[in-house]
């Protein structure tokens, strides 16, 4: 810690933020916004949202009793305020790191960190959670839950909502309202939020409202019920609409600046007395107190490392390297889309992330952002096949897990063709837990007539995206691909190629001992049989490409001829690809002797993806290793029962 620091050097708890001076507080919030500039220009990380809620995280810890009193913050994205000042300052350099600090709040991390979030949505129904379960306890503790207006787009929001106004939990809603999530917020919420925060009229009476409510709250209930129904009246009269917010049982306040930390301690001082379900509406500036996240704010949600003095974001790599697996995507959209006039793409307000902005600019009318719901993504792409269109719904593997019921109901069971494009399946690196996407494999390959997928490079990747919207292609279509770059932009300019359904393919002839693979960890398998042939060690290497419908003749060829077999993949290890070939083998009384690798039985933290490609162990040293193990010798070949008969498989 430095010198510029001394108001923040002394805080290493909020009850050190409580003794000072609220005039102090202004200082403390230059300082804890410079501190964050200065850790995640170094070391990077979720930028702007933070650093738009300095002021509101100190107002919030220096008003209330924290860790008595909860603060859920929805998703997380925002949290890196309050990790400094609740007791990791000195550890936030590790933030993101192999065993260091989770970006994201976690329960068993710190007791300031009420409820773990990493998805959006969630925080009003785990609050709500907490206040019932706190006033069943016998405690009066307050419960706060502080979301973004991109956040209140998904259904689950609304659900909280509509169970707390019945509930008439003592629950604070702190809205934080800055017109963008990622990307900017979509829908019709935004349209809504935007007339009350422009209503000259209904503001400055709400001013007024609120300066009377200061006065005579000490006269007791019946003038502040007064007061309520005077403002009441008032919004549903200057707005010319019932208040969406007071129509579900909850006290609307607001719109307030969320940077005026001065008034925000004295708005939420006075709302710890107000009984029940209310909500305040803060207007806040995402990338507040740095010009350039202020201008690009998309771009500063996690620009990278960058100069914390000039705003230059150093660029990773010489600038010549391959595209990102989500820009071939993106591209290849767009070119297949231009080709066939049924394709339409969809996302769930990752129109940036997923590339979906690339066909987004050149043809606007066939692309949707349907704002953070995925539920609604899954069953809207459902209602655009059922009317003969080709939806390509992009949803990241991780956020695709809270629409699996629609999945099955809307999609396969209707076998309507829906093309899923999964976004950052298997192991995404400094996220962590709640973002990797090692399920998909599992939950998609058991869904009755659910084509799954899995290129192994960008160019399988292309000719999947094409082969899905294929006339002969009739059934829902899942394709996951990795995070991460391929390995040229070559493959943006070839020629499309189909590929047969439920076939895989020979890569590598061998005799001692056949290799699966599935997906990206294809290539860590390349490499270890290379190495394994200069041990005098011949590896079959054969990528599956699909884990449904399994490619039963070559599991046939495979099982016939191989007595030790090893499968890879880039996902959880129960129920997954090693699982689908190991009950091939049981169902066709087959024996062999199985290595399955991947993801072990656990929920795998926060590193670099080869970090943890090495901690789940099936990166290309741990594959080699395993070849090694079972073959039982470094120096030659072990006795097979007979050559493979694969050729016509390739």
């Amino acid at each position: 810690m430095t010198e510029e620091y001394r108001y923040l050097n002394g805080i290493n708890d909020p009850a050190d933020l409580r003794k000072l001076d609220k005039l102090e507080l202004l200082e403390v919030a230059k300082e804890l916004r410079s501190f964050i500039i200065d850790a995640v220009s170094s070391n990077p990380g979720h930028f702007g949202a933070s650093l738009g809620v300095v002021e509101l995280t100190l107002a919030l810890h220096y008003v209330y009793n924290t860790p008595y009193d909860k603060i859920v913050w929805d998703v997380g994205h925002q949290a890196y305020g309050h990790k400094i000042i609740t007791g990791r300052r000195d550890r936030f350099h590790t933030n993101r790191r192999y065993g260091g600090l989770s970006g994201f709040p976690r329960m068993d991390e710190s007791p300031y960190d009420s409820f773990g979030t990493g998805h959006s949505s969630t925080s009003i129904s785990a609050a709500l959670g907490l206040a019932i379960g706190s006033k069943m306890g016998g405690n009066e503790r307050s419960i706060i839950a502080v979301i973004g207006d991109g956040s209140m787009t998904a259904g689950q929001a609304f659900e909280g909502m509509n169970n707390a106004g019945m509930a008439n939990a003592n629950l604070l809603v702190i809205l934080n309202d800055n017109n963008i999530s990622i990307d900017a917020t979509a829908g019709a919420l935004k349209e809504y939020l935007l007339d009350i925060t422009t209503s000259k009229t209904y503001n400055r009476l709400k001013d007024d409202v609120w300066n009377t409510l200061g006065k005579i709250r000490k006269l007791g209930p019946k003038a502040r019920t007064l007061v309520s129904q005077i403002e009441s009246g008032i919004k549903s009269t200057i707005l010319d609409q019932s208040n969406l917010f007071e129509g579900l049982n909850f006290r609307y306040f607001g719109p307030v600046d969320g940077h005026d930390l001065l008034h925000l301690t004295s708005v939420l001082d006075d709302m710890k007395r107000i009984p029940g379900p209310k909500l305040l509406h803060c207007i806040t500036k995402k990338g507040k107190g740095f010009r350039e996240a202020e201008n690009d704010q998309t771009l500063w949600h996690s620009p990278g490392m960058f100069d914390k003095k000039t705003g230059k974001i150093y660029a990773v790599g010489n600038g010549n390297e391959a595209p990102l697996y989500q820009e071939v995507f993106g591209h290849t959209l767009l070119s297949l889309a231009k080709r066939n006039s049924k394709i339409v793409g969809i996302t769930p307000a990752m129109p940036t992330g997923c590339s979906l902005n690339i066909m987004m600019k050149e043809l606007p009318e066939r692309t949707f952002d349907v704002g953070i719901a995925e539920q609604h993504a899954v069953t809207f792409s459902a209602g655009l096949a059922a009317e003969g269109m080709i939806p390509y719904c992009n949803i990241y593997s991780s956020f695709m897990q809270r629409s699996y019921d629609q999945v099955i109901h809307d999609v396969a069971l209707q076998k309507l063709k829906v093309i899923f494009c999964l976004d950052r399946g298997g192991l995404v690196g400094s996220d962590g837990a709640t973002h990797h996407g090692f399920f998909d494999i599992a939950y998609m390959r058991h869904i009755p007539d659910m084509i799954v997928a899995a290129p192994m490079d960008e160019s399988d990747l292309r000719n999947m995206l094409y082969t899905a919207q294929l006339d002969t292609i009739k059934l829902p279509f899942s394709i996951r691909y990795p995070r991460g770059r391929g390995n040229s932009a070559r493959c943006l300019r070839e020629e499309f190629k189909e590929i047969p359904v439920g076939k895989g393919r020979l890569l590598r002839e061998g005799k001692d001992i056949a290799l699966l693979t599935l997906g990206l960890p294809g290539k860590f398998a390349a490499e270890a049989a290379k190495e394994a042939a200069m041990k005098g060690i011949e590896v079959a290497h054969y990528d599956m490409r699909f884990v449904a419908p399994l490619d039963g003749e070559i599991l046939h060829s495979i099982f016939r001829s191989f007595g030790k077999i090893i499968t890879v993949e880039d996902g959880i290890l129960k129920g997954g690809f090693g699982s689908a070939v190991t009950e091939f083998m049981a169902d066709n009384s087959y024996s062999a002797k199985i290595k399955r690798m991947g993801i072990p039985d656990y929920f795998a933290e926060h590193g670099t993806q080869e970090e943890l490609y090495r901690e789940c162990g099936f990166d290309t040293r741990a594959i080699l290793e395993t070849i090694i193990s079972m073959t039982g010798t470094t120096t030659g070949r072990s006795r097979v029962r007979s050559s493979p008969d694969t050729k016509s498989h390739t």
